[in-house]
């Protein structure tokens, strides 16, 4: 907290100096003003009304710089924060797992046979709350780098730019650049802010993780930590996500990827200057460097570098097949393109193995071949695994278009579950393929198609690993499932004639309720399938997705993580009755509400026997940034995600069958309570959606250019319409965060047993993350604050109703929390993260109240673009200050 606290003053001092210079001396002592009175408000030794009164004195042409300002200083106190690896999020360390693992009696040999077959995938999604702008994130990871010079002791880059001036510049830059997007956010622009953390954090950050690991576990482990993507990939309600989507996504990430291979390649040739007159030489790389092409007489002797000419000029042939763009720096001699990544990695591994074998020279575990070596085998020609989803609607009319356009069923959605399997199992063992190009098919077959024939091209061209999951939403049944096998076939990536066998996994997404309880049905029904059999056989396992939001939304935070965990459990027993191999991906967003919260902590809680090494977890909107944002914090975060999957594979069980039984009947009971709780508000209370709508800048969030999504699926004003994206968010902008605590404090207190509780929070590490999450979103939120935002719903009868229905449920789930957890104040045993917290609260109320006045005006009819703007670049403040609010 030391280093964190000295980054925040440095780069605030640096911050106020900015706004003095190019917003005034005026500006920058109104702002002043208000922040320390902020701050001794927060201290208890300052009147409210001397905040309110330096507000209300700012013209509408300085509320948009005053915002900014608090924006920026949130932004630079999350670098800072980011810098430390995070406060409250990367607790694991690899090496202290290991220790805590062989002090239970693990052998180390069952870690590394665990590694050995693990895969961990941290998946970026584009969900509509990362409000920031690519260029502002630009701005940000250049301070950031000037900031680890800074640490390593320079004072000069070394292009002789003074360091501090140079973050002073970048502040500049930052203040001068528009933090609100003019144009709705496309497709494209999710791409780019995609690449920008796999190709500046990820590309350089993993190999060096990989590097750390080797040398702390005595061995080379295989590559399981490998990142994903659904941008460009995901359709679920994103009509503008198409097959050109997809291909620009993977173009896109194999342009930057394959630019970064050849500067690393590059430097290669610049070391390695063995002399095949002073050093043995493999002949395997004397036979590489002669099918390079490089006649340059100078070089004659050293074949390390004349192979390493032809690995290049191979790279740059990929680049321009791949890309079809001349590579940067154009090869000197000609190559013919790599047919893939094996290919590649081969030759570098020629390279390497004659180093160490031929010339004795020991190959440094973290050295630059090593890293290029550990990048390929992670990375291929692709850089992530872009995911494919769709709805099962969606398959369904897709299908019995293709059906009824081919004669073979013209009622498809008709037939019941029974009829429908019965017909897509006989159809998909057929050779025969569906589509003609001469029969006239809905634009939305023509889509579908479409999308997963450029899945198939994009098999040819980047190898298997850059598609390998079709994600189906609202899945409910297995006919759900094999209609994606229908589309996957009608491109040839799947054969259902003699062995069955898939080039892309059908993995069904339980996300709400009552998918959830069925979903061991569904599973039993298909591993039961001869076909699925055999292609989850040749995949070694079959994967299964449940989602955080739709279920919180559905029936609140409580019930949908224990409805969470119960389907993980039993599918898991699904699964092992059948012999196959489960693995989960975990649908979390970034609040509570949306499965938020530690993601150490999780996936340490997840039931005993549901990971086995194998994990993959969302990272979505603004938690990307959070997460990810800087090089310190990725490498922190990436090894907790490692540590607590070896913690849930291979740690001892914490409890007993007879305390597990128990503790599950508890929380049956609580669940029941919170879900009854949570329901009677928001979907059986007359008048909540109007409550909610006109209490949050819901509206005003729809308006944003921060997404590529609609807000909404249909044009209803319905809650059960809205996604839970959107409802997450705006319940966080009013302070209210209802969706991560409503119906937890009613469960909590007509529990009969507290004792029984307090034992839980002790002895389960379930319920201690979920008491965690529930401790944190309670600090985040503002009961005071969040009065004042139901002064905007207009009936005003409702409106004291409703909210102090609210606040004093809040109130009660406070005190109750606080009594099981033996504390006297929030985030007591959490010093760093109420630190954290804390640090921000007296930037977000000004924020809070400033965005209420402008609401107030936008609704009553002013027209002034400035009061747009600030209710606009207040959102993007507040979600920048309180980080996981989406």
């Amino acid at each position: 907290m030391v280093a964190q606290n000295a980054d925040v003053r440095f780069l605030g001092k640096l911050l106020g100096n900015v706004i003095r210079i190019h917003g005034g001396e005026s500006l920058f002592h109104r702002i002043e003003a208000i922040r320390a009175a902020s701050v001794d408000r927060f201290r208890g030794i300052a009147n409210p009304r001397v905040l309110s009164g330096g507000l209300e004195a700012l013209s509408l042409d300085e509320t948009v710089p005053f915002v900014r300002s608090f924006m920026l200083f949130s932004m630079l106190a999350n670098l800072a924060e980011d810098r430390q690896g995070g406060a409250g999020e990367a607790q694991g360390t690899l090496a202290s797992v290991l220790a805590l693992l062989r002090s239970q009696g693990v052998a180390s040999e069952q870690v590394a046979a665990l590694l050995n077959k693990a895969l961990i995938v941290p998946v970026l999604t584009a969900h509509p709350t990362e409000v920031m702008r690519k260029s502002m994130i630009d701005h940000r990871n250049r301070i950031a780098a000037l900031m680890r010079l800074r640490d390593a002791g320079r004072i000069e880059t070394p292009e002789g730019e003074l360091i501090e001036e140079g973050i002073s510049r970048q502040i500049t830059l930052l203040w001068q650049t528009r933090a609100l997007r003019r144009e709705r956010l496309y497709v494209t622009d999710e791409v780019d802010t995609a690449l920008a953390y796999l190709r500046d954090i990820f590309l350089p950050v993993v190999p060096v993780l990989y590097a750390r690991w080797e040398r702390l576990l005595g061995q080379r482990p295989v590559s399981f930590l490998r990142p994903g993507s659904w941008i460009g990939g995901d359709r679920d309600g994103n009509p503008h996500v198409t097959a050109d989507s997809l291909r620009l996504a993977l173009s896109r990430a194999a342009q930057g990827l394959l630019a970064d291979y050849m500067e690393q390649v590059n430097a290669l040739g610049s070391e390695l200057s063995i002399s095949n007159e002073l050093a043995e030489v493999s002949d395997a790389v004397c036979e590489l460097a002669n099918r390079g092409g490089d006649i340059n007489p100078a070089r004659a002797d050293e074949p390390y570098r004349r192979a390493i000419t032809g690995i290049y000029a191979r790279l740059a042939a990929t680049y321009q097949k791949l890309t079809g763009r001349t590579a940067p720096r154009p090869a000197s001699v000609a190559g013919e393109a790599y047919p893939d990544a094996r290919s590649l990695h081969a030759d570098l591994t020629t390279l390497a193995r004659s180093l160490q074998l031929a010339s004795k020279v020991a190959l440094n575990d973290g050295g630059a071949l090593t890293r290029l070596i550990r990048g390929v085998e992670t990375f291929g020609f692709h850089l992530a695994t872009l995911d494919l989803r769709q709805n099962s609607d969606v398959h369904a009319r897709v299908v019995g278009d293709l059906f009824r356009v081919a004669g073979v069923c013209p009622n498809y959605q008709s037939l019941g579950e029974e009829a429908r399997v019965t017909l897509l199992r006989h159809e998909l063992a057929s050779e025969r393929l569906l589509a003609s190009p001469y029969a006239r098919y809905s634009e939305e077959t023509l889509s579908e198609l479409a999308v997963v024939r450029a899945a198939a091209e994009a098999h040819g061209l980047y190898g298997p690993d850059c598609v390998t999951t079709y994600i189906v939403s609202k899945c409910e049944s297995v006919s759900d499932l094999l209609e994606v096998h229908i589309l996957l076939k009608e491109a040839g990536l799947y054969r259902g004639h003699g062995t069955a066998r898939s080039a892309i996994m059908a993995v069904p997404l339980f996300e709400t309720i009552g998918d959830l309880e069925k979903s061991s049905q569904v599973m039993t029904a298909w591993l039961e399938l001869p076909e699925v059999a055999a292609v989850t056989s040749a995949h070694g396992f079959q994967e299964v997705m449940v989602g955080y939001s739709d279920s919180n939304k559905d029936g609140g935070y409580l019930t949908s993580v224990w409805n969470l965990h119960q389907a993980t459990a039993a599918l898991a027993q699904v699964f092992q009755g059948s012999g196959t191999v489960m693995q989960v991906f975990h649908g979390r967003g970034g609040a509570v509400g949306r499965g938020g919260g530690s993601s150490f902590d999780a996936v340490r809680a997840q039931p005993p026997g549901t990971v086995h090494g194998r994990i993959r977890v969302t990272e979505q909107g603004e938690i990307i940034a959070a997460k990810y944002g800087t090089r310190e914090s990725a490498a922190a975060n990436l090894e907790s995600l490692t540590a607590a999957t070896l913690l849930a594979s291979l740690e001892s069980a914490s409890l007993s069958d007879e305390d597990r039984r128990r503790f599950a009947g508890a929380m049956d009971s609580l669940s029941s309570e919170a879900f009854r709780a949570y329901r009677s508000l928001v979907y059986e209370t007359a008048g909540f959606a109007q409550f909610f709508r006109q209490m949050t800048p819901i509206d005003e969030i729809s308006e944003l250019k921060i997404g590529s999504r609609p807000a909404s699926r249909t044009n209803s004003g319905r809650i059960e319409d809205l996604r839970a994206i959107p409802w997450v968010f705006s319940w966080a902008q009013a302070r209210v965060m209802l969706p991560g605590w409503y119906g937890v404090g009613q469960a909590l207190r007509s529990f009969p047993d507290t004792a029984l509780l307090r034992e839980m929070l002790d002895a389960w590490p379930f319920f201690r993350a979920t008491m965690d999450n529930l401790e944190m979103v309670l600090s985040k939120s503002d009961m005071g604050i969040a009065a004042l935002y139901s002064t905007l719903v207009e009936d005003r009868d409702l409106a004291n109703t409703l909210f102090g229905r609210v606040r004093d449920t809040w109130i009660a789930t406070q005190e109750s929390l606080l009594s099981i957890m033996g504390q006297s104040r929030l985030l007591e045993k959490h010093p760093a993260l109420d630190a954290s917290i804390r640090l921000r609260l007296p930037y977000i109320e000004p924020l809070n109240l400033l965005q209420l006045e402008l609401i107030k005006r936008h609704r009553g009819g002013e027209k002034d673009s400035r009061v747009r703007e600030g209710i606009q670049l207040s959102i993007n403040a507040i979600a920048t200050a309180l980080r996981n609010s989406g």
